[in-house]
């Protein structure tokens, strides 16, 4: 049976920018760091990035997969990461359901999301 997801792992040949992107561009938490991977954690959740001897260069599909990263306030969180550099391909935009949705590429040209669920009231 499975009970939830337990982590995702992007893999890299360019761990170092990758790397800084998401540890001090992003500020995600570091759990473990070491030369070749790098793990980030949130409660029992982990988003981790590694070398991997079978891939190489940018990622040539990036619609494939999209992690989805929360946060309480899109437009703040975009306004910094926009300032920082980040290539946002969509800015904030509201979802057909009443989230908020955007959406920027890594060093490697991996799409990742910013995701604001909708008001509860």
């Amino acid at each position: 049976m499975i009970d939830g997801i337990a982590g995702v792992i992007i893999w890299t040949e360019n761990m170092a920018a990758m790397t800084v992107f998401y540890r001090d561009t992003l500020g995600l938490p570091v759990h473990s760091e070491r030369p070749h991977f790098v793990a980030f954690e949130w409660g029992d959740m982990r988003f981790s990035i590694g070398e991997h001897s079978e891939v190489c260069g940018m990622n040539a599909e990036p619609d494939r997969i999209m992690v989805n990263f929360g946060t309480p306030d899109i437009h703040a969180l975009h306004g910094r990461l926009a300032g920082s550099g980040v290539n946002f391909v969509r800015p904030p935009e509201r979802e057909h359901w009443g989230g908020w949705v955007a959406t920027f590429e890594d060093p490697d040209g991996n799409l990742i999301q910013l995701l604001e669920q909708p008001d509860e009231s």
